[in-house]
């Protein structure tokens, strides 16, 4: 929607700068898109006094012109018929660019004879389409811009063009006076009365109008009367001048009142020359299918079964709410002219438009909404221009049908607004604002304006009375506390857990995969699910049909989508719920990451290599760490079958308490899920850490010992099958108070050991606590870890 300062103006009494007006409209809702200065591409043009003329030794038509410029005196050869001495020019000196020729006046000769710049037309400065001859001015002094003395005698010339963004639900804003109403209840000026009284018809108007029974729905209503001895030809200048800044081409005064009302009050109007309508009769009726037009831009349309057209005896003349036909348009020799003012279904003519492919700016506003009820008002409008500016006498208006009843009221409350909108905004002012806009209150009801089909419920009272009061003048206030002191944390400590083992992770290398709590039936039953229990009723799709009882499935789908792409290398992690039941509760939080391929790219040191069980070990431990879990745990052998049964492990703070676990994946899952082994993961349950027993905020202190700690190296014989993990947990426990680590750091197989037996060598590290111990605490403690290790195991110390 485009409009020009000076229109506005004609609405709205203001002293509102272009920049204090855009800036408002903004904030209105009204977004404005873009300000053209119609004046800058004039700037350079100035004023100048023809001093003296003498024709052209070499041609008859052209005259040679002293003109007098802030240069000084420059000889300019101009064509035009009033080029003469002692008139006041518009000069354009060389290096001006003109816009209506599209060129930059530079020097030259004519016929032998240089000339220094031109004097201009107003249509080689796009003024206007006069170019008989060069502008004479009354006034202006040598050397003043043009374009601050059009500012000031002719502005609507250079006045700047503003343009905004429409919304759907703004159709009242498609005219000039809907934009000057909502400035006007800012208070960025007054609305100025723009009503004028009905004309009197002196005759019964020869043309009769009907609408069929079944086309009501999309032509409710539709006036029009006849008025004749009009003169058509071109409109006054302000009237062109108002079009052509808004990118209208004019025409002739009956066509540009027409588009003046359409962009002025959102009302579009039609005429047609009454000498052309045949029969006298206009029929509003629903298409039957076939039927042909010529329209206003030369096209041929071929209309479909039911859409809103208007004929007379010949056929039809005109697409209701779209265009005009050709045949019954006014020309230059129109003396008796039809004026129209209907009112056409939004959706009928969106849907005709959209079929005939129509983009005119009568479907733009009747598909969006106009004001039915300033039909009758439209019409006394339009005759009351006609008739001052092209004479001619009108007959009785004619009416078809009714006005639609859009009436509706909503109940204002005051106090809900303020509660809603978040500012303090008086009852009076509220009651003001919507009044301003054109509301009517009846005690706590507000009824509707008609030009208003966006406002449907005491909501949208709300949104009128926000954005006039601007919600930039909303400030921010910090919610209430529940309650008085420090506030409890937002997050559980599960949350917080999880929030620690992605950091955990992803500090470690992995990248996080987000995937479906969805899988298929066959993957689920590779990790214990895949039941009955966990089954969709309504699945996305087949591959989604079970609730997942792991997070594995997900990283190793991904895991295969990535190899069959070329990357082998991978560490993926997620952390999510996995299910073992259908209800709300049967669920549990999981850790799960994977390692595929190697530890980096092949180098010239070698130093790169296959991950194995123990890089995932070591990242597991690192992310229980994380979550806040013991240092010392047992690592215990004995799990589900999606695990290689040698190369896997889990952590635990006892045979019953599982944190964890990690290992190699089964060859059989990874044959079964297409991925290329082998693949080394683990899986941590972060409901089974222990919390801690203090919830405090600040951390404990440091404990560290003062007194040297003590190592001592055992070497058992056992079996050959027996597992060095159970030796070491046997010896953990000989004094869980004094040992803080075993580590196995030999083992040996073969020699004089025998068939069947082998030797493992450990180191146990004793830290005392109180006092430093002797060498019969040293001895105790070593005998407990023989007889620890011997019952366990079988073993006995090597000789």
């Amino acid at each position: 929607m485009k409009f020009t300062l000076s229109w506005l103006k004609d609405h709205l009494d203001t002293t509102a700068t272009v920049d204090e007006i855009c800036e408002t409209l903004t904030d209105l809702g009204l977004e404005v898109e873009g300000v053209e200065d119609r004046g800058a591409r004039l700037r350079d043009f100035t004023i100048g006094y023809v001093k003296s003329a003498e024709k052209h030794p070499d041609a008859d038509r052209l005259n040679v012109c002293q003109v007098e410029t802030d240069e000084g005196v420059m000889q300019i050869i101009c064509g035009a018929p009033n080029a003469r001495a002692g008139i006041t020019v518009v000069v354009a000196k060389p290096g001006v660019y003109v816009p209506g020729i599209d060129t930059t006046i530079g020097v030259g000769k004519i016929r032998g004879v240089e000339s220094f710049g031109m004097m201009a037309s107003e249509r080689e400065m796009e003024l206007s389409e006069e170019h008989d001859g060069i502008i004479e001015l009354p006034s202006g002094e040598v050397g003043q811009s043009f374009v601050d003395w059009l500012a000031e005698h002719d502005p609507a010339k250079v006045d700047p063009v503003i343009e905004i963004a429409i919304t759907p639900n703004r159709p009242d804003a498609l005219g000039v006076r809907g934009i000057a109403r909502d400035l006007a209840a800012r208070g960025l000026g007054t609305l100025k009365a723009r009503d004028c009284d009905p004309v009197a018809g002196t005759f019964p108007c020869p043309v009769s109008v009907t609408i069929d029974e079944d086309t009501l729905e999309q032509c409710p209503v539709f006036y029009g009367r006849v008025i004749k001895g009009v003169k058509n030809g071109p409109s006054p200048e302000w009237l062109q001048d108002a079009l052509r800044a808004i990118g209208l081409r004019p025409i002739s005064f009956l066509v540009d009142v027409t588009n003046f009302f359409t962009y002025d009050r959102n009302r579009p109007l039609h005429v047609f020359d009454a000498d052309k309508v045949a029969g006298n009769a206009l029929r509003v009726h629903r298409a039957k299918g076939g039927e042909t037009l010529m329209g206003l831009d030369d096209k041929e349309y071929t209309f479909a079964e039911g859409m809103t057209v208007i004929s007379d005896a010949n056929g039809v003349a005109s697409i209701g709410g779209v265009m005009g036909g050709l045949a019954t348009g006014c020309t230059e020799e129109t003396t008796n002219v039809f004026l129209e003012a209907a009112y056409f279904d939004r959706v009928r003519t969106a849907y005709t438009g959209r079929a005939l492919k129509i983009n005119s700016d009568a479907r733009y506003r009747f598909e969006r909404g106009i004001d039915p009820e300033w039909t009758p008002h439209g019409i006394e409008h339009a005759t009351r221009m006609i008739m001052d500016h092209a004479g001619g006498e009108a007959s009785d208006v004619v009416v078809a049908g009714a006005i639609p009843d859009t009436s509706r009221a909503y109940k204002l409350d005051t106090d809900r607004v303020q509660s809603l909108v978040g500012m303090t905004i008086p009852a009076e002012t509220q009651r003001a604002t919507l009044t301003a806009l054109g509301f009517t209150l009846e005690g706590d009801m507000a009824h509707v304006p008609s030009w208003r089909p966006d406002v449907q419920g005491s909501a949208d009272l709300v949104e009128e009375v926000a954005r006039i009061a601007s919600l930039t003048k909303l400030e921010g206030v910090p919610l209430p506390r529940i309650s008085a002191g420090v506030p409890r944390p937002i997050l559980s400590p599960m949350q917080r857990r999880e929030v620690a083992a992605r950091r955990a992770a992803a500090a470690l290398g992995y990248n996080e995969c987000v995937t479906y709590s969805f899988i298929d039936q066959a993957s689920a039953a590779l990790f214990g699910g895949g039941t009955d229990e966990t089954r969709l009723e309504n699945p996305i799709s087949a591959d989604m049909s079970h609730m997942r009882p792991a997070l594995l499935p997900g990283l190793l789908a991904a895991a295969a989508r990535n190899q069959a792409r070329g990357f082998a290398d991978m560490a993926l992690f997620e952390v999510g719920p996995a299910f073992h039941g259908g209800e709300p509760k049967e669920q549990h939080a999981l850790v799960s990451g994977l390692l595929i391929g190697r530890t980096g790219p092949k180098d010239v040191h070698g130093a790169s290599r296959a991950v194995d069980v123990y890089d995932v070990k070591a990242d597991a431990e690192a992310v229980l760490a994380a979550m806040g879990a013991p240092a010392r745990v047992q690592i215990l052998r004995g799990t589900s079958n999606e695990w290689h049964p040698g190369r896997h492990g889990m952590i635990c703070l006892g045979p019953k308490k599982v944190l964890g676990i990690y290992g190699e994946v089964h060859p059989k899952i990874l044959a079964a899920m297409d991925v290329k082994g082998p693949a080394m993961a683990f899986t941590l349950w972060p409901e089974q850490v222990p919390l801690p027993r203090k919830s405090g905020a600040t951390r404990p202190a440091l404990k560290i010992s003062d007194l040297q700690a003590v190592e001592r190296d055992f070497a058992f014989v056992v079996d050959a099958q027996v597992e060095a993990l159970t030796l070491v947990n046997a010896a953990m426990g000989a004094d869980k108070a004094l040992i803080t680590d075993v580590r196995v750091f030999d083992e040996f197989i073969g020699g004089s050991l025998g068939e069947g037996k082998k030797s493992l060598a450990i180191t146990v590290r004793l830290q005392p606590e109180g006092k430093t111990l002797k060498d019969a605490d040293i001895e105790a403690v070593g005998a407990k870890v023989i007889e620890k290790v011997s019952k366990a195991t079988g073993g006995v110390l090597r000789g």
